[in-house]
């Protein structure tokens, strides 16, 4: 029995043997660690970055039985319900930064409390007007829709406070789409709102019925609860009703693309394919559920790439070191 060849970390010489070659490249080509490196980081990429697209905890602030009584409830993927935070004061709008700080907008102590990944929570504003929706852009940068003074402001992530947007008619919903525009319900007059990154303001959608919860898709149409109905509409403006028979308190995306609505009627989480079929993701436990975020998707690391594509290139090392002696056993 032939002695297995040791592997160093030099480039292997050219290889003779043609079932060898034919899985590595051309006839010619030298079997170098690095490229095959490189294709495994990318691979384990991929994998990873498909690993992480579900991964995301849903939170749902939940305004219970009056002040004092609010809670916010995370729920793993799989709708397990879990505490995140309690003894809050009707909270209402959710927002989540890149670092997955959770922000509440606690409408009856008119603040807006934020709340570190491990639950730790702070008071990031006060001195607000019944605060509503939240929004956080892509620059982490919070805006609130402040629903008594019928201004929307927005916040540094150091907490620093300024007026985006005055004289709306009782903001409600806040969302944003990929290119940065801020869509805003006004809910008494029936309009959804759209803002530019600089403040441009134009009319994106009128004639609704008390419009509230706001969520974007990745394509940019915009949901609103309209009513008893859950509105969709194209970034063009065309309308068109998605599912009805609903009370919406809010409405969030997951990174897949299914939309999941808090029905403070029903006491219950729905979820919608994006074709429109609706099941429902939690019910029980809940008192009047009235709006939504999710979790950030984590970001594959530098270091699970390495390890996960220098696994892979073992692998594959050990894989050729195979080849090489079954075909030299049959020289």
């Amino acid at each position: 029995m032939k002695n297995q060849p040791k592997l160093t970390n030099a480039i292997l010489p050219p290889l003779r043997c043609g079932s060898a070659l034919a899985d590595l490249g051309s006839g010619n080509e030298e079997f170098k660690p690095m490229k095959l490196l490189r294709r495994t980081v990318a691979a384990a990429a991929v994998m990873l970055i498909a690993s992480n697209a579900q991964a995301q905890n849903l939170f749902v602030s939940d305004v219970g039985s009056g002040n004092g009584s609010g809670n916010i409830y995370d729920y793993a993927p799989g709708g397990v319900q879990s505490t995140f935070a309690s003894g809050l004061n009707v909270p209402d709008g959710l927002a989540v930064n890149s670092a997955g700080d959770v922000f509440e907008a606690d409408q009856n102590s008119d603040s807006i409390n934020e709340f570190t990944p491990g639950g730790v929570q702070i008071t990031f504003a006060s001195g607000l007007n019944s605060p509503s929706g939240l929004a956080v852009n892509s620059a982490g940068t919070l805006y609130e829709a402040d629903y008594g003074s019928g201004h929307i402001y927005k916040f540094t992530p150091g907490g620093v406070q300024s007026t985006f947007a005055s004289g709306v008619d009782r903001p409600f919903g806040l969302a944003f789409n990929s290119a940065g525009d801020l869509f805003v319900s006004a809910n008494p007059s029936g309009i959804i709102y759209e803002y530019t990154p600089g403040g441009v303001k134009s009319t994106f959608a009128s004639g609704l019925i008390g419009p509230g919860a706001l969520a974007v898709n990745s394509a940019g149409d915009v949901f609103v609860g309209n009513g008893t109905s859950l509105t969709e509409i194209t970034p063009g403006g065309m309308q068109s009703t998605f599912a009805s028979g609903l009370e919406i308190g809010g409405l969030a995306f997951n990174s897949a693309g299914t939309l999941f609505e808090a029905d403070y009627g029903s006491d219950s989480i729905n979820e919608f394919t994006p074709g429109g079929v609706e099941s429902t993701f939690a019910s029980g436990g809940l008192d009047e559920p009235i709006a939504l975020t999710f979790q950030p998707t984590p970001e594959p690391s530098t270091l699970g790439l390495i390890v996960v594509g220098a696994t892979a290139l073992l692998v594959r090392r050990r894989k050729l070191v195979a080849l090489l002696i079954s075909d030299s056993s049959g020289d």
